[in-house]
């Protein structure tokens, strides 16, 4: 029997999902009638920009390897990653790393936060191979969880060199006037002799205060804060900003021929995903997996391709490298998947844009007949 996350519309899953990333990325896909994710696989970082901001409107997830392209700039305030996220908030997609982390736990967590790339600076979302076993994704929820707590604040240092006062005009205390959140740091530089009685009669001591104030304050939204985000900057309307959180796929199935994801690998991805639901997010794979009445993970398949446009009885083949591919009409309507992943069909293409909406109409089509 189908499951019944086959038959209810994005709109209805958004309602009952649980994890955040989720329900925006279903909000977004009823929204702007796409269930497209274009694999973004080129050469350089200006090509990068240019295919999304190209593409942009007719996805609603644009998947990278940040480590293939070349010119990446890592500066996380204007930086290409940076540069990427203001692209989606303008036209409303998610960034979806495909790292494939496949490590012990200690090294996929760095590899996720740390380095120069910093991945979950500006990837909504990532992904882990589990061969490593159950720990990696252990590991990574265990990381983005501290991130996030962190994430909402930042430190404020402001330094001030207040008015030169004589001793005297301090109070009985020795206090200078500052108020008691101020008191982090005195520095006293006293000029003139000893206080001995020597020294009775000779002017008052010059007392010279330097402050050094420290708070929390909340940071801003990562629409502004983080990024190249400016006054006046272009943003797609209709929902609200993705949420804080980020959210892991789990490569569980792979569409190249002789790969040695069996059923006990992808039995087990399952189970680590339905033990970390506050941030796995769903799988790639070739299928739907939920089995159980509350799973409702997204599923992202790779390997899709159309016929030629003027052709569409044409047989659909590989590569010629291993990659096997399948119409929309299989993945989505047949499969069950909810995302198809295209990126050489648009990418190569003499027009993009257009192949783009092509390939974002099928997929919808066949979503939609799927849902009836």
């Amino acid at each position: 029997m189908a499951h019944p996350s086959l038959k209810k519309t994005y709109a209805k899953r958004a309602e009952t999902v649980k994890h955040p990333l989720s329900i925006y990325l279903y909000k977004l896909m009823d929204l702007k009638a796409s269930n497209l994710c274009l694999s973004a696989d080129v050469a350089t970082a200006r090509e990068l920009l240019w295919i999304a901001d190209k593409v942009g409107p007719s996805i609603v997830v644009l998947k990278t390897h940040y480590d293939m392209v070349s010119g990446w700039d890592f500066h996380p305030e204007h930086g290409t990653g940076a540069r990427l996220a203001a692209l989606a908030r303008k036209h409303g997609f998610l960034i979806f790393e495909d790292r494939k982390f496949g490590d012990i736990g200690n090294t996929v967590e760095l590899q996720y936060t740390s380095g120069s790339a910093r991945i979950i600076d500006w990837a909504h979302i990532a992904n882990v191979n589990m061969v490593p076993g159950k720990a990696s994704v252990t590991s990574l929820a265990n990381a983005a969880a501290r991130w996030l707590e962190r994430y909402p604040y930042e430190v404020r240092t402001s330094v001030t060199v207040g008015t030169p006062l004589r001793d005297e005009d301090t109070d009985d205390e020795g206090a200078s006037g500052l108020s008691p959140n101020q008191t982090n740091q005195k520095a006293k530089d006293i000029e003139g002799g000893s206080n001995d009685k020597a020294s009775e009669g000779r002017k008052g001591s010059i007392v010279s205060v330097t402050t050094v104030t420290q708070q929390f304050e909340s940071a801003h939204s990562p629409r502004f804060g983080r990024g190249i985000a400016e006054e006046g900057e272009q943003l797609f309307a209709g929902v609200e900003e993705p949420p804080l959180e980020r959210g892991l796929l789990i490569l569980a199935q792979m569409s190249s021929h002789g790969n040695f994801m069996n059923a006990e690998y992808t039995k087990a991805c399952v189970e680590a995903a339905r033990e970390h639901k506050e941030f796995v997010m769903g799988f790639i794979s070739q299928e739907s997996l939920n089995s159980e009445d509350e799973d409702d993970f997204i599923h992202m398949t790779p390997g899709c391709q159309l016929p030629p446009e003027d052709d569409d009885m044409a047989e659909v083949k590989g590569d010629g490298k291993g990659q096997q591919y399948n119409t929309p009409q299989k993945i989505i309507g047949i499969a069950g998947a909810d995302i198809v992943i295209v990126g050489r069909g648009i990418i190569k293409a003499g027009d993009p844009e257009h192949e783009a909406e092509r390939y974002r109409s099928a997929a919808w089509k066949a979503y939609t007949e799927r849902v009836r």
